[in-house]
């Protein structure tokens, strides 16, 4: 006898319960299951939707018009079409399982399928992720319908105290499955939870078990722990329990290391008030990453300066590039990303002294990390001096270095932007390579300059002809007029750009 525990509403995307009525519709059993009830119940949004079922692998392939079946697991993926949400264009429907012994600690050794949800219930790794939603048959008011909840584990309770517990003996389900160690850590980023006295001592005698795991479902978990809203708890709680040596050991050499005088914290508390102020932000995957290994190298760079009376980590950005490399395809990142990454390790350290540098300083910086690049530089480079202990992420001297950049990055006003070119206009007013068509183009970038509906080729190619047919004397003054009015746009261009900035 199933055990029904409340009913509530819940807030099912149509595309999710369609599943579940198709399966019942065909005299099967159908429940959300896992970190979706789990999300549901704290009032967030699922990222995936997994639906359990007594309907085996082909009865599910039967009853959908459009699947794929890619695992060992009688995993089937329902393929919603026409959706623009990423998290419901695959809806995962997977038979109620009992599994045998894990032998290699990462999959069990054999799947066997089962007919009650109460046997598929128990496999799981937490309480939180043990409760099962089946949802009321028939038409809910808009996409809200009714669903009882089953919960043999408590995992509501859980909910509520925001704890996180295995099902069972801790020993058991990290036996089965080394990923759990790193997966109740990110679980825990995720949400703010605290992983319950039991469970957190069993991680620390299992935290060798990663040593098992493939590098590709470490990095899985490990990116999300990253991304979530406060990457430093979730990299502290993973040094805390034995984890991150299996993961990025050299980050444990930056504990206690210290730093000059510029810095507040050590090298290991920078690195992670970094990546926080970079989570704060909401920025990127490789910008937080850069974050956490721009100054990875610095423990073994380290050197006492008896001139300058303070540790100093001279080439730390060019030894840390090759460790980021290392470290990041360890992990199986994709080159993209890793090139993205080492790139902005290798020049977090730009020179930014606006007041020694110049503008063609800055377009090697641009050329050195790409125009694709520079952006995220300057991001990584305000969580680098928030991650100092500095209060302020922008100070006039890096608004002026951005304010830089743009100028450096804008295209300059010229004939270039005209729809018509020099070559062209040789060969429509017959007229040989002179001085003469350069004024001709200077004169037509002024008329454009004043209206740039006037830029068509139709409209350039009419006034080259008519200024071919003036005084050379006229055409030079009117070219001169066009050079002046350029001079004027760009300056223009650049008080604006600065203005923006709130720089001078």
């Amino acid at each position: 006898m199933k055990e029904k525990v409340e009913t509530k509403l819940f807030a099912v995307p149509d595309e999710v319960s369609q599943v579940t009525k198709t399966l019942k519709k065909e005299g099967f059993e159908a429940y959300l299951v896992g970190g979706c009830v789990r999300d549901l119940l704290l009032a967030r949004k699922p990222k995936d939707w997994d639906v359990t079922t007594n309907a085996k692998p082909e009865d599910i392939i039967r009853i959908f018009k459009e699947t794929f079946y890619e695992n060992d697991y009688g995993t089937v993926g329902v393929v919603n079409e026409n959706v623009s949400d990423e998290t419901l264009k695959v809806v995962e429907v997977t038979p109620y399982r009992l599994e045998s012994e894990y032998s290699d600690n990462r999959r069990p050794d054999s799947v066997i399928f089962s007919n009650k949800i109460e046997d598929d219930l128990k496999r799981r790794d937490f309480t939180i992720n043990s409760i099962a939603l089946d949802v009321e048959r028939g038409e809910g008011q808009g996409n809200i319908y009714k669903g009882h909840i089953i919960d043999p584990y408590k995992g509501q309770e859980d909910l509520k105290t925001k704890t996180i517990r295995t099902v069972g003996a801790p020993h058991s389900r990290f036996s089965e499955d080394g990923l759990r160690l790193l997966r109740a850590v990110r679980i825990s980023s995720e949400l703010g939870f605290t992983i319950n006295t039991e469970t957190e001592d069993s991680i620390k005698i299992h935290a060798p078990l990663l040593q098992n795991i493939a590098k590709e479902r470490i990095k899985d978990e490990f990116v999300r722990v990253i991304m979530s809203d406060d990457p430093m708890i979730g990299v502290i709680l993973c040094r805390k329990l034995g984890l991150l040596q299996f993961i990025i050991p050299e980050l444990e050499k930056a504990i206690s290391v210290e730093q000059n005088s510029a810095h507040s914290y050590d090298v290991w508390e920078h690195l992670l008030r970094t990546v926080k102020h970079a989570a704060v932000k909401g920025y990127s995957l490789e910008i937080r990453l850069a974050a956490i290994l721009h100054d990875i190298s610095k423990p073994e760079t380290r050197r006492w300066g008896k001139e300058q009376n303070q540790w100093t980590f001279y080439g730390h950005d060019v030894v840390g590039t090759r460790v980021a490399i290392k470290i990041l395809s360890d992990l199986k990142f994709p080159k993209k990303i890793i090139d993205k990454v080492s790139t902005l390790v290798r020049w977090h350290m730009f020179f930014s002294d606006t007041e020694q540098i110049t503008l063609s300083a800055v377009r090697r910086m641009i050329a050195n990390v790409g125009k694709e690049n520079i952006w995220d530089l300057m991001n990584l480079r305000i969580c680098d001096r928030i991650g100092t202990g500095r209060p302020k992420e922008s100070p006039y001297r890096l608004r002026k270095y951005r304010a830089m950049i743009e100028e450096a990055m804008t295209d300059p006003v010229s004939v270039a932007m005209l729809k018509i070119n020099g070559g062209q206009i040789i060969k429509i007013t017959k007229t040989p390579p002179s001085p003469k068509i350069g004024y001709i183009l200077h004169s037509l970038l002024d008329e454009v300059l004043e209206n740039p509906k006037l830029n068509t080729e139709e409209y350039l190619e009419k006034r080259a002809m008519e200024m071919a047919q003036l005084p050379e004397s006229e055409l030079k003054k009117l070219g001169e007029k066009g050079k002046q009015t350029k001079e004027i746009e760009e300056e223009k261009k650049v008080e604006e750009i600065r203005k923006k900035h709130w720089v001078q």
